[in-house]
This record gives structure tokens, sequence and C-alpha cells, in this order.
């Protein structure tokens, strides 16, 4: 295993995790759902923060001269900060989110259901980072600078309507 490896180092830490999650279920029974939730949270956090993060990187990008030592570090930070946290953070609150849902018995309620449409909408946004990101690293973007100061609150908006939907459950 190549312990410089972002992506290697990632995968092991989501495993652990993984491991660390089944193992509580099966040591605390009903009592790992708040252990689970509260795992939970800190990946949507952690998504979150790239999700708020790599937009901003892609306006400085915009700025950067093609070959430019700027443009090639910034495609280094953009590709690990997808890889490394944005996409296992991504990975671990769909299935904990599931998982809580299912074991809390949300699956039938009305604000679920509208949160999990824009989870959806925002796991959409996160596909068109990524295809950004791609076009970015082959110094093929055609989004201006300005654009990607809009696009960057996108997951704000969609993060606060998934939040007053799980706290308020208004319906």
């Amino acid at each position: 295993m190549n312990g410089e490896n972002p992506a290697v180092r990632a995968a092991v830490a989501i495993g652990l995790t993984v491991l660390g999650i089944a193992a509580l279920i099966l040591l605390l029974g009903d009592a790992a759902y708040m252990w689970i939730k509260a795992v939970h949270v800190v990946a949507i956090i952690s998504w979150m923060a790239g999700m708020l993060y790599l937009p901003r990187l892609f306006v400085y990008h915009c700025d950067a001269k093609p070959g430019s030592e700027l443009s090639e570090t910034l495609k280094v930070m953009e590709r690990r900060l997808l890889r490394v946290i944005i996409n296992p953070a991504m990975g671990l609150a769909w299935v904990l989110g599931l998982w809580l849902a299912w074991r809390g018995g949300y699956l039938m309620a009305g604000w679920f259901h509208a949160k999990l449409a824009l989870v959806i909408l925002l796991s959409g946004f996160h596909g068109y980072l990524s295809a950004a990101l791609r076009r970015f690293a082959e110094d093929a973007n055609q989004v201006p600078a300005r654009r990607w100061r809009l696009l960057n609150e996108v997951p704000a908006l969609l993060m606060i309507g998934i939040v007053v939907l799980v706290i308020v459950k208004p319906f």
C-alpha cells in the first residue's frame, strides 16, 4: 500500500469508518443510532465544505493561464479535494443517511421526500462539478469566473433547504 497516495489513504479511511460503524451497530444495537447520526453529520459537513470550496477554486482557476504553475497547482488541489474529501464524504452521507431514515422510520414522511429531492439535486450538482473538474484538468473550461461565483451559491441554498426540512419537519 502506498501511504503517499491520497486516494489510497482515503479508501483506507473509508474502509475503517465502515468497519467502525458496523462494529457500533453490532455492539450497541439501538444505541448505535445516535453515534451513526453523529458520523452522518460529520460526513455532511465534510461534503458541504468541499462543495462550497471547489467552485471557488474554479473561480481562481479561470484567471490562471493554462499551463502556468498556478493552473497546475489548482488542478492538484481540485482533484484531491474531489477524490479525497468530497466523493468519500458524499458516499458516507448517503449510506448513513438512508440507514438513519430507514431505522428512524422516516422513509414515508413528506419532509423526508422533500429533503431527499434536495439531496438528489445536490448530488447532481456534485456530478456537474466533477465534470467541470475534468474540463479544467484538460484546460478546456468554457465557463467564466462570474458564472462560477454564482454557481458557488447553489450548494449553500440546497443546504439551507435540507437543514430546514430536517430540523423543522414542516410536513
